[in-house]
């Protein structure tokens, strides 16, 4: 069974090759349909080995299977294998399946796109990369994976590059996320210094074994601090955590389903799933956890509130994601690992379907975002109008969807790391609620303001009146709303017996994973007020835009601008560099390096001229320069020998 895990990477990238070489040759269904099909035989493979290690005994149920030594210097041993544990089957399951059902939606969303076979061989390049991350048996390889991930981002962002906004935010998303690859960097080579291995068996093995006879671990606390805070300057990066945010909420200007992908199951939960692997690393750190809290807690809140101004569909769902990804840190910081592998699941089948459901829309009026020229298209698209609904009630945290048991879990470990941290989640909650019942009204009720939009685009899609997706765009829709109601049960929290994700990751976080203890009715009282967020959310949303499309007083001007962080960026590192980089030009390259070199072509100049007069052609010139530099090395000699 072991040697199946290979294939589960392999079939996207035979996908890949496939479409890359002989994709010219097949018909575009043909190109399509083998990609997504590629991508479901790895998600029954992943299943197939999610029942084999649910027969094994909970402590065995690890598989380290090497294909290949990479290289081996020194200390320094790296294999090219696979790691299958508990957390790693379960990002193997959910990312293979949303990327099918993703892929067969591309079939349809991308027909009339003139490079639709290019667009499958990223998609597939895409999984291949994000599978390798989750499967790698170490830091070196996973770090290909994370490269790969990254590369990909680029090519399906600035897909439609004639675009110049698409073109800069691929390269923004590439820029940023080489800032966050260096905190990696420098996190894994401190862990090599300390932990002499970067097998997560071997540094993992070892924590626990110090943890199991009482000693001292290997790794101080100061130390896990650093290693823990400089891995997650990485996942802050890939996960779109402040100050490296900022290139999330551009990268919706791919394809749609290239932000599905990116937003729901692949890219930005890597890093999410970086800091639940070192979930051992950080439990050995005072002050890390309480920094990653910290940092998801300021971006959830950050994001949900500039997600309250936005009138592009797309960018409404894309600082929801960063939002959403706040919370998920928000619980590793709190301990809560499992309650954070939890949201991440959860928030996969919702925010993928969120954003299919808004590229149905834009399909159908002509590539228009622009949600205050929609309205009313619920009874024209009623299977995307519906879905898209379920997703909203879901990410709102009203039970029984899944929303409710994912996120109430995640705002539980907040309150028991700090009633500060759980305030601002709560009121994130409210504002989450709002923000997206806002998008529900304006693009789905309301009076019918898409005739202008039809009228002024004419791009693929545009058509009298809107109209419902092709099936294979909305089945796709109906599935992910299934899961989005259904996945709440995979961690219910009414006993032990319940908490199915919980027994089945506890092997891999061990102690790390924070033990919640409430006393009297605090739980329920949390609980409850879960719930009261989320209607009270949605009860001002449907009071402020049920019968509007214009509220100015609740679509604050610097909000709409994401906080003008990043003109804050441009002031201070964009045009600041810049501005330095033309001083240093001016002053360093013109005057000291120039000035240097031209300096040192004169003093040998100046020297070949004085040395040029020696030069005169007699022979008793030459002789007696020869006879003074005799007698000198001979007085040099003679009194060396003195000594």
């Amino acid at each position: 069974m072991e040697g199946l895990i290979f294939l589960i990477p392999a079939m996207p990238l035979a996908g890949f090759f496939i479409n890359l070489f002989f994709g010219r040759f097949l018909p575009k269904r043909v190109v399509g349909w083998l990609a997504t099909a590629l991508v479901g035989v790895s998600f029954v493979i992943a299943l197939t080995e999610y029942f084999h290690l649910l027969s094994l005994t909970s402590a065995a149920r690890a598989l380290a299977p090497n294909l290949f030594t990479w290289f081996a210097v020194g200390h320094l041993s790296i294999h090219f294998g696979a790691y299958l544990d508990p957390l790693s089957s379960v990002m193997i399951l959910f990312v293979t399946g949303v990327a099918t059902l993703i892929h067969a939606y591309s079939i349809g969303y991308m027909d009339h796109d003139p490079r639709f076979r290019t667009f499958f061989v990223y998609l597939n390049l895409f999984v291949f990369s994000m599978l390798v991350l989750v499967l790698a048996n170490n830091f070196v390889v996973a770090f290909l994976g994370w490269e790969g991930v990254g590369a990909c981002s680029y090519w399906l962002i600035s897909f439609w590059f004639d675009r110049d906004s698409a073109a800069s935010a691929g390269k923004k998303a590439f820029i940023i996320n080489r800032i966050g690859d260096f905190g990696y960097m420098l996190g894994m080579f401190l862990l090599f210094e300390v932990a002499k291995s970067l097998n997560y068996t071997s540094v993992f093995g070892n924590i626990a074994s110090s943890a199991a006879h009482g000693g001292h671990p290997f790794i101080s606390g100061p130390q896990a601090t650093a290693i823990a805070l400089l891995l997650f300057v990485g996942a802050a990066g890939k996960s779109a955590q402040i100050p490296l945010f900022v290139w999330l909420v551009d990268a919706m200007e791919g394809p749609t389903p290239v932000s599905a992908l990116i937003h729901a199951a692949t890219m930005v939960t890597a890093g999410v799933y970086l800091m639940a692997r070192v979930a051992p690393i950080i439990h050995l750190s005072s002050n890390a956890g309480t920094v990653i809290a910290i940092v998801g807690a300021a971006t959830a809140f950050v994001a949900a509130t500039a997600a309250t101004a936005q009138n592009d569909i797309k960018k409404v769902l894309a600082y929801s994601t960063v939002s959403q990804l706040g919370y998920m840190f928000l619980g590793i910081g709190s301990g809560a690992y499992v309650a954070a592998i939890f949201l991440m699941i959860t928030h996969a089948f919702y925010k993928a379907l969120l954003f299919l459901g808004a590229g149905s829309v834009i399909h159908s009026l002509g590539d228009e975002q622009d949600i205050k020229k929609m309205g009313a298209l619920y009874k024209l698209m009623p299977i995307t109008g519906f879905t898209f609904i379920i997703a909203w009630l879901s990410i709102a945290g009203l039970p029984p969807f899944s929303g409710f048991f994912s996120k109430g879990d995640v705002l539980l470990a907040a309150y028991s790391k700090s009633p500060i941290l759980w305030a601002v989640g709560a009121i994130t909650a409210i504002l989450t609620a709002y923000y997206m019942g806002r998008e529900v009204y304006l693009v789905f009720f309301g009076s019918p303001r898409y005739r202008e939009a039809l009228t002024n685009h004419d791009g693929h899609g545009a058509h009298s009146e809107p109209h419902e997706s092709p099936k294979v765009m909305t089945v796709p829709l109906i599935i992910l709303a299934i899961a989005s109601i259904l996945a709440g049960v995979m961690n219910l929290g009414i006993s032990s017996s319940t908490d199915f994700l919980t027994n089945w990751l506890l092997p891999v976080f061990g102690k790390a994973q924070a033990n919640l203890t409430f006393g009297g009715g605090t739980k329920v009282i949390l609980e409850v007020g879960d719930i009261v967020f989320a209607l009270l959310g949605i009860f001002i949303a449907t009071r402020a835009w049920s019968k509007t499309a214009s509220n100015p007083s609740l679509e604050v001007g610097f909000l709409k601008k994401g906080w003008q962080i990043d003109h804050l960026f441009d002031s201070v590192f964009a045009r600041g560099s810049s501005g330095l980089a033309i001083e240093l030009n001016e002053i360093v390259d013109n005057e000291v390096i120039d000035g240097a070199v031209n300096g040192s072509g004169r003093l040998i100049g100046a020297l070949g001229g004085s040395l040029r007069g020696i030069q005169s052609g007699y022979v008793r010139s030459y002789a007696l320069i020869i006879s003074f530099g005799v007698v000198l090395i001979l007085g040099f000699v003679i009194t060396r020998a003195g000594l």
